[in-house]
Order: C-alpha cells, then structure tokens, then sequence
C-alpha cells in the first residue's frame, strides 16, 4: 500500500468521515457568492419547485450575469447533491444553474408512494419543461453518473411530444448508458446478482422517529460500507481517489472537504434501487429499445434538433470508458455537426466533475459547445 504523507486537513476529514456510525446532516451546496469580472456576484439559492422526492433549485444571480440556461440532474446515487458542488459553481460563472435535487428516502412519508425509474424520468421531464417555460424555450440539461440514462430518457420522450419541447442541448457525461461495453467492478456484480438477492440481503426498513418510517430503502449504511471499499482500493492502487487525498482539488476545499461529500450518504428508494440493477446493469433496456415509460418505448432516435455531448474520463472504473459515447449511436438521428465526444485525460470517475481538471478542462470545453448551439438570435 501506498504510504500516505502526513496532510492534517485531509486526514482529518477523511478519518471523520469513515466513522462507520457516523451520519452527517444533509450537507448544503453553499455556494452564495461567484467570483466576477468586476468583483463578487451574490448568488441566492431558492426552490423553485418541490415534491416528496425532490426539489429543483435556482442559484439566482445578477441577471445581467446570467448567460445560458443549464439543469444539472443530480445522481440518484446515495451521495447528496453537494457532491456536485464544484461542478455548480464553476457553471455559475456563464450559466444560469437550475438543479434537481433529490430527496433523502428516510424523510419521504411512506404515503408518498413509490419511486422508480418511471418517477425518476417523470421528475426530469417536469423539471425540464418548467426550466424551458422561465427560460423562454432555452435549456441545456445535464445528466451524470446515474442520472445520464434518465436524462436521455427524459429528453427523448420531450422530442417524442411527451410534454414541452425538448432541451436545445443535452451533455452527458461518465454515465452508465450502456454497461456492456468496457463493464467495471461495479457492473459486473450487479449484472451476476439477481434481483431477489439484491432485495434480500441489500434492503432496508427506515425505522423510528425518521419521518419515512416503514419505507424499504437501499441504506446509507450499506453505501457508506461501499464507497469506504472503493476508496480503500484506491489508497492501496495508487488510484484517483489517493490523489484526492493528497491534494483536495475542489474550488473550496477547505470548508467543503470532498471526502465528506464524498462519504455523506443517503437512503434510496427501493423501488429505484432494484428496478436500476434489473433495467441497466442486466436487462440493458435502454440500448436494446426495452425501456419503456407510462406504456411509451423510449426512444432515442427522436431526438434531432437537441444538441448532444459526452464526455468521459480516460480512467473512470465507476462507468467505463465507452457506456456514455454510445449515446451519439443511440441518437443517430442527432445531425453530426450538433454532437461532440471529449474524453479527459487522466481523469478517473469524480476528476469529470470534481477538481481541476472540470474546472481547468472539461467546463471550458462545455461552454463553447453550449454557445455554439444556443437558438438563432439568443446571446
């Protein structure tokens, strides 16, 4: 194993975080300032939607410094959406964010009622067509990670006619798309499981006094068992994550440590859990044309006006190099010159979205491709 230099701040805050017993209040994004051209810009963020399972934020600033429309989807993963801190406030320099995000499972009323992977595309369509009507029909939206496969399900049903119009452009990126191709650690247990496995001996009951009391859930403490592995293997393979401990790259790391974002953790919905493994890891049913939604075949083939970008990282062993890019075979009917692919050298799963290399790399390039397909007459 690696030996680890003596680095207080990081030790520190991995240390506390890695208390198996330990769960954290729901960390904030706190983001309430931007870095300007002229100085500071205040950034206020308000809920502009919400529902049992979820609430879509505005991080309002100065109109004049607006820029173009973005929704950033939040991982349904178990980690909280603070995790994509750095990525929000690096947007907020030339974007208007909109985020959504989700809910802890064990603050949901069991009355509530389910939430699959059809809620999971539904919230998406919602909240991209209310982005769509305030941004007067501008949207650019982004899925990562778990939420890349909704969201292209989402954006093609709103090409389809299942709502408003669909997004101007779509960016993916290290989304699990298509698990076949280049399958990690991560895909090939879940594909050798059976369902029936998973909700025997990976499922939870919320307990007293939580105000999800009754729900089944995938608990945070199973997950937080998970990411303390992964990160473990890291530490003894000299992976991403050793880097991160070294040198916490994040814009503010010293009041929002990424390994207590990282390792802040939350319960999922059951229902969402168990019908990911079955339709993404096994059944593959959104690049076999099996995923369907309120009785509808998803299908990507309708979009054609939405611009589409994806992007990976060289070594992300969480969504292997290839599951996004298929994206652009999926969307054939997307005209080549409204599509981009960008692969990040020497950035595993989290450096696509957390560090320098998004900030110095990766959002630039986004940027451009945005403006670049902005509607006629905007910007």
């Amino acid at each position: 194993m690696p030996i680890i230099p003596h680095s207080p701040p990081q030790l520190a805050s991995l240390i506390a975080a890695l208390e198996p017993t330990r769960r954290l209040r729901r960390p904030e994004i706190g983001i309430d300032a931007i870095a300007g051209a002229h100085g500071p810009i205040a950034v206020r963020e308000t809920t502009e939607a919400r529902t049992p399972f979820y609430r879509l934020v505005h991080f309002e600033k100065d109109a004049r410094a607006a820029g173009p429309p973005v929704l950033v989807v939040a991982p349904l993963s178990g980690h909280f959406a603070a995790l994509l801190r750095d990525l929000v406030a690096a947007l907020l320099a030339e974007h208007d964010v909109r985020l959504v995000d989700w809910s802890d499972a064990r603050d949901v009323p069991l009355a509530a009622g389910p939430f699959g992977i059809e809620e999971n595309i539904a919230a998406i369509i919602d909240c991209a067509a209310d982005g769509i009507a305030r941004c007067g029909g501008e949207l650019h939206l982004f899925g990562l990670c778990q939420s890349a496969m909704p969201a292209l399900a989402a954006t093609a049903l709103l090409a389809a006619g299942h709502g408003a119009a669909a997004p101007t452009s779509l960016v993916l990126m290290n989304g699990m798309i298509d698990t076949r191709l280049r399958p990690t650690r991560i895909d090939r247990l879940a594909a050798r499981r059976s369902p029936e496995w998973f909700r025997r001996y990976a499922l939870a009951h919320v307990s007293q006094p939580h105000v999800g009391a009754g729900r089944t859930v995938y608990p945070a403490t199973m997950q937080h068992a998970a990411l303390v592995a992964y990160l473990m293997r890291h530490l003894a393979t000299g992976g991403e994550l050793l880097g991160k401990l070294l040198e916490d790259d994040g814009l503010d790391a010293a009041a929002h440590p990424f390994f207590a974002l990282y390792l802040s953790v939350m319960d999922l919905p059951a229902e969402f859990f168990l019908e990911s493994v079955r339709l993404v890891f096994q059944e593959y049913a959104l690049p076999r044309g099996r995923l369907a939604w309120r009785g509808a075949v998803v299908d990507p083939c309708a979009l054609s006006a939405t611009a589409l970008m994806t992007v990976e990282g060289e070594y992300d062993d969480v969504s292997g190099p290839g599951q996004t890019r298929v994206a652009h075979t999926l969307c054939r009917n997307v005209p080549r010159e409204r599509r981009a692919h960008y692969v990040q050298a020497g950035a595993g799963h989290f450096g696509t979205f957390h560090g320098l290399r998004w900030r110095r790399e990766i959002l630039p390039r986004i940027g451009a491709f945005i403006r670049e397909h902005r509607p006629p007459g905007v910007g």
